[in-house]
């Protein structure tokens, strides 16, 4: 059997970006006054006008990690997941996330995973410095089996601390802040990998320090402190969430540059057992899963070495310059679409 990929796995990239243009092409209505929507491609929140401040939305669910949670009995983590994939958006344009609402589809009321899923969302608010402020838990029995989990986040940015991507340049580096792990995408590839070995989710497998099922279920890295604090003390010119879709993320920064991976972070241990499972090729890997490279940061050379130098999560991984797309440089492997 040739590797393994996210398409195979059930999730084709390209078929849901089709489906998501055939959702926002029927989607016109335009607001007048106050709270318009601010229309910059690429963004990975919205953007509204309010005055002196742009209000940003973003909104996000767990995924298929849910079928881990439930496998391992273990809801706990999954509330973080929910929080970091939301605020992680947010900061993407310099934005403070405040305020959280969370969605809890469930096919029967089960207090015990409730409140273990309560536990996770208030260790992520706590980690965001951000509020909690309502929710809804639908119970649909003939629609859900099993439990979803998603939410929405408020936030704030003063409209001349923007950061969209557009000042990207010629001869600025990217600077990598490390993931904890598979954070919360790609996890229909690594569970299709995962049982496809003959492997179940408590089993320990070589190289692991985990069970291969507490390795997937990490919660997502936060980075909404570290990021706030290097956009107050440095020169950004873009912020990437690399979450599904892997490197590609970095396409929705400025167009007309290429962005060169040319150091990339050596990937934890269970990015490397799944690829060797999974007999998974170099570039799809990198375009599903975030392979310990979290989150990206692009600034003026200068400016990207003192953030390396400063934070010990932090590398320089590579460098912006002529041309076009997303290069990973080891392999000559390049990424021209999103």
């Amino acid at each position: 059997m040739s590797g393994w990929t996210y398409a195979k796995s059930g999730v084709n990239i390209d078929q849901k970006s089709s489906a998501i243009k055939a959702l926002v092409d029927e989607i016109g209505y335009r607001r007048d006054g106050i709270g318009q929507n601010v229309r910059l491609p690429g963004l990975f929140a919205s953007l509204i006008d309010f005055g002196d401040r742009y209000i940003t939305m973003a909104t996000d669910g767990v995924g298929s990690k849910l079928m881990i949670a439930e496998a391992l009995g273990k809801w706990d983590t999954v509330g973080i997941d929910c929080i970091a994939m939301n605020v992680n958006d947010t900061i993407c344009v310099n934005a403070e996330p405040t305020s959280f609402v969370d969605y809890i589809a469930i096919d029967k009321p089960d207090e015990d995973i409730t409140r273990d899923i309560g536990i996770g969302l208030q260790k992520g608010a706590e980690l965001s410095n951000m509020e909690i402020v309502g929710g809804e838990i639908a119970v649909l029995p003939e629609i859900i089996n099993g439990v979803d989990l998603s939410g929405t986040c408020l936030g704030y940015v003063e409209k001349d601390r923007i950061i969209t991507g557009e000042n990207c340049a010629e001869g600025d580096l990217i600077v990598s802040l490390r993931s904890s792990g598979i954070h919360s995408n790609g996890l229909t590839l690594a569970r299709k990998v995962v049982e496809s070995a003959g492997l179940k989710y408590t089993d320990k497998v070589s190289g692991l320090s985990k069970s291969i099922g507490e390795e997937l279920l990490t919660p997502t890295e936060i980075y909404v402190r570290q990021v706030l604090k290097i956009t107050s003390e440095h020169e950004v010119h873009g912020l990437v969430d690399i979450t599904g879709g892997g490197l590609r993320n970095i396409l929705r920064m400025r167009k007309g540059l290429r962005y060169v991976i040319s150091d990339p972070v050596k990937p934890a241990p269970i990015f490397a057992k799944l690829q060797e499972l999974g007999q998974i090729e170099d570039k799809e890997i990198y375009q599903t899963l975030n392979m310990s490279m979290g989150f990206t940061i692009i600034a003026p050379a200068d400016e990207a070495e003192a953030i390396a130098k400063e934070y010990p999560n932090a590398d320089v991984v590579g460098r912006v310059e002529k041309g076009e797309g997303v290069l990973l440089e080891p392999g000559n492997i390049l990424y021209d679409h999103y």
